[in-house]
């Protein structure tokens, strides 16, 4: 149970950083509604997944989670850049994500 907290605490961290891009281009304070919900659900749902994961390993996932998951929407729906050098560091993120929790 605890893996699902963390898979949705970095699901609502990547919405989050949608909702900070989309306040960013509009000012609209629907998407600073947005922004507090999905980061306190984000934070909720980490402490929920950090009683079962040594808090080291939930903090780096969690955020290479959102780190991948905020470049690859970004290039999805807001077409940015999606160079070869990104891709690799991207990539990094979550073989790095990965080999974490495997050794955890």
């Amino acid at each position: 149970m605890r893996w699902i907290f963390f898979i949705f605490a970095g699901w609502m961290e990547i919405v989050g950083v949608v909702a900070v891009k989309k306040f960013a281009e509009t000012n609209s304070k629907i998407y600073l509604l947005g922004i507090i919900v999905q980061f306190a659900l984000s934070f909720w749902l980490l402490s929920l997944a950090m009683r079962g994961i040594s808090m080291g390993v939930a903090y780096a996932v969690w955020t290479g989670i959102g780190a991948a998951g905020g470049v690859l929407v970004g290039i999805v729906l807001f077409k940015e850049s999606k160079n070869a050098s990104k891709l690799f560091f991207v990539s990094l993120i979550l073989v790095s994500s990965i080999g974490l929790k495997l050794i955890s």
